[in-house]
C-alpha cells in the first residue's frame, strides 16, 4: 500500500513537472531579466531577438536588445489602454508575407528561421507588436498626420519628378497549371500563353479566342491606376500596346497574362502625388510615434532583477 502510494506521488510529481515545463519552458527560458509594468522580459526573449537582429544585418548590444523589446511591450500595452488587441489571423498574415518575400510557405519560412536559432514566435512577437503600434498612433494621432489635398498639392510642385496618372484596363487570362504539376508542364503552357501574345491583337477578338482555348480561364476586367503599381509594372505596361498582352508569369494559379484593353491619363492619382503623400505621412507619424513612445517609458515602471 506504502509503495502503491509512493508510485502515486512520484507520478504526479512527474506530471506536474511537466506541465511546469510545457508552461514556463526550461529554467534559462524562464529566466526573468526585468519587467516592464508588470510584463517579464526574460533571458530567452533577449537571446531571440539578439538573433533575430542578427539575421538581418548589424547586432545590437544587448541592451539595446533590451530596449527594444521593452519598447514593444510598452506598444501592446498602449493599446490595452483602448482595449485594442491585434488579432493573431493579422499577425500571421504578416507573417506570411515576408515568407512570400522570401519565396516560401510560412512552414517553410518557419523551418529557415528555425535552422538559425530563430523561434517563428519571437518574429511573430515583433510583428504584433509592429502592427499594433501603427493602429494605435493612426487611430491616435491620425488628424495629426494626415496630410491634405493642401500639403500634397505643395510638396507635388516642389517634385523634381512628376509623374501622370494612369488608369489601365486590364483582363487577366490565366492557363490553368494544376498544383504540384513538374516544370516540364508549366513550360508547355508558358508556351501556350506566348503563342496567345503572339496572336492577340485586340481585346475584341482577342478575348473570345482567349475564352475558346483548353482550360484557359478569362477573367472579367479589372482597372489599375498606376499609382497602385511598382515601377517595375508600370515600365512593362508602358511598353505593351493597346489591345495587346503582357509577357507570361508564373504564378500560383498556372502562368498568367494581362490583356490591356485601355489606357488613360488621370487627375485622381497619380504616382508622383501618392509617393508625396506618403512621404509626408510618414514623417509625420514617425515624429508622433517617438514622441509618443518617449511618453510612454516616462510613465513606466521598468524594474531590472538582475
Amino acid at each position: 500500500m506504502q509503495d502503491c502510494k509512493a508510485r502515486t506521488l512520484r507520478l504526479s510529481l512527474f506530471a506536474a513537472a511537466a506541465a511546469a515545463s510545457l508552461c514556463f519552458g526550461t529554467p534559462a527560458q524562464a529566466q526573468i531579466v526585468l519587467y516592464v509594468t508588470g510584463q517579464p522580459i526574460t533571458a530567452y526573449d533577449i537571446e531571440q531577438r539578439s538573433k533575430l537582429i542578427a539575421l538581418g544585418g548589424k547586432p545590437k548590444s544587448r541592451q539595446q536588445v533590451i530596449d527594444e523589446l521593452i519598447d514593444d511591450q510598452l506598444k501592446i500595452l498602449a493599446a490595452r489602454r483602448f482595449n485594442f488587441e491585434m488579432k493573431q489571423a493579422d499577425v500571421d498574415a504578416a507573417f506570411a508575407s515576408l515568407a512570400r518575400n522570401a519565396g516560401a510557405t510560412p512552414d517553410q519560412f518557419s523551418k529557415m528561421l528555425e535552422s538559425r536559432g530563430v523561434n517563428p514566435n519571437a518574429l511573430k512577437a515583433r510583428l504584433k507588436a509592429d502592427l499594433t503600434w501603427n493602429q494605435v498612433v493612426r487611430g491616435r494621432f491620425g488628424q495629426q498626420i494626415n496630410p491634405s489635398e493642401k500639403d500634397i498639392f505643395e510638396a507635388e510642385m516642389q517634385s523634381e519628378q512628376k509623374e501622370v496618372g494612369i488608369e489601365y484596363t486590364l483582363h487577366p487570362i490565366t492557363f490553368v497549371v494544376p498544383r504540384g504539376s513538374p516544370a516540364n508542364v508549366i513550360e508547355a503552357r508558358r508556351r501556350e500563353a506566348e503563342a496567345l501574345r503572339q496572336r492577340f491583337q485586340s481585346c475584341n477578338t482577342g478575348l473570345p479566342f482567349a475564352r475558346a482555348l483548353r482550360e484557359v480561364v478569362v477573367r472579367a476586367p479589372i482597372r489599375r491606376n498606376s499609382a497602385d503599381l511598382s515601377p517595375a509594372l508600370r515600365e512593362i505596361l508602358a511598353k505593351v500596346e493597346i489591345g495587346r498582352v503582357t509577357p507570361p508569369e508564373v504564378t500560383e494559379g498556372g502562368v498568367e497574362v494581362f490583356a490591356l484593353c485601355e489606357r488613360k491619363e488621370t487627375n485622381s492619382d497619380s504616382p508622383t502625388k501618392r509617393k508625396v503623400r506618403d512621404e509626408i505621412f510618414q514623417k509625420r507619424f514617425q515624429k508622433q510615434a517617438d514622441r509618443y513612445l518617449r511618453e510612454l517609458r516616462s510613465q513606466a515602471m521598468i524594474e531590472y532583477k538582475q
